[in-house]
């Protein structure tokens, strides 16, 4: 499948063949120039997926001027730009001023060219996609791997994660400790699901509220780890006399005055193996989503709920 968008390149037309050679099988359209105003003239009216951009010859505008110009505007910030140079012109780039994402140094070859390319790719769509707050991956990581393990018949347990009564901590002490607790919440996600041995995945959907996805057999005590050490750190979040009375005093979501307990977490997990196979990303989401209600029922303490049909004969 051929991409919509293409990749620019401004290099000498003498090596415009090695890159048809080699960069024709990312399935990307190849847009070749050698005068620098055209190149940037295109690269503003109609964004690449990628620039490639040769530092050692001035195309008549400096390559400098054609990067700065193309960066300082946020809409362009995603484009990654490779850099084609030798040694010597490397040696002399200032990387906090020349705005580049990474650069291929001259005598070009073929693996290390196509490599470099996807290596960027790959960087540029975790930086866009990665929550700002946790850098964990977003929902575009999240679905892409929900539906290839679905799509490669894999064994999966997904886990949904929220926090009972977030907001009223919020109202009470304010956005930036909330953010500490979102933080605590996704280290401890973190460290659970990544001290197993086999290969495990944390998301963040935004929020308070997270994804993981770990082997099926394992599911029922990563829960159990994470509801343990979440209820073990989150009373030091609040203050001392909060702390001892085990509730605050806040806003509920109709704007009225109430009283809130400590903050628990809430986990649904729908498992994906032996007789129970999920079809797509939106039925997994579906089934969690009405997990996380019955999980949420008993608010004033944590808890984990398992789809039973994904339990094990």
């Amino acid at each position: 499948m051929v991409e919509t968008k293409g990749i620019s390149l401004l290099v000498f037309p003498q090596e415009q063949d090695l890159f048809k050679k080699t960069l024709r099988k990312t399935g990307y359209k190849l847009y070749f120039y050698t005068e620098g105003k055209h190149f940037l003239e295109e690269l503003c009216s109609q964004p690449p997926a990628a620039v490639i951009l040769d530092l050692d010859a001035s195309f008549f505008v400096p390559p400098i001027q054609i990067i700065q110009t193309f960066k300082t505007s946020n809409v362009f910030l995603e484009v990654p730009i490779i850099a084609i140079c030798t040694l010597d012109a490397l040696q002399k780039i200032e990387l906090n001023k020349m705005l580049i994402d990474d650069f291929i140094l001259r005598p070009l070859r073929e693996v290390e060219l196509i490599k470099r390319f996807e290596l960027v790719k790959l960087r540029a769509s975790y930086t866009l996609d990665a929550n700002p707050l946790t850098k964990l991956p977003g929902n575009t990581t999240i679905i892409s791997k929900i539906q290839l393990l679905i799509e490669q018949n894999k064994d999966f347990a997904l886990g949904y994660v929220d926090l009972n009564h977030f907001k009223a901590y919020n109202d009470k002490y304010g956005f930036s400790r909330g953010d500490e607790v979102i933080k605590m919440l996704a280290r401890v996600l973190t460290n659970v699901v990544y001290s197993l041995p086999e290969e495990g995945f944390v998301g963040h959907i935004g929020g308070d509220d997270f994804v993981f996805i770990v082997p099926p057999e394992e599911a029922e005590n990563i829960a159990k780890q994470i509801i343990a050490y979440f209820d073990e750190i989150v009373p030091s979040f609040y203050d001392s006399e909060d702390r001892k009375r085990g509730k605050i005093i806040s806003k509920n979501r109709q704007g009225k005055i109430g009283e809130f307990p400590i903050m628990t977490v809430a986990i649904a997990i729908v498992r994906n193996w032996k007789g129970y196979r999920l079809e797509h990303y939106g039925q997994a989401i579906k089934i969690v989503t009405e997990l996380k209600k019955i999980a949420k029922a008993d608010r004033s303490k944590s808890t984990y709920v398992i789809e039973r049909r994904s339990l094990p004969e």
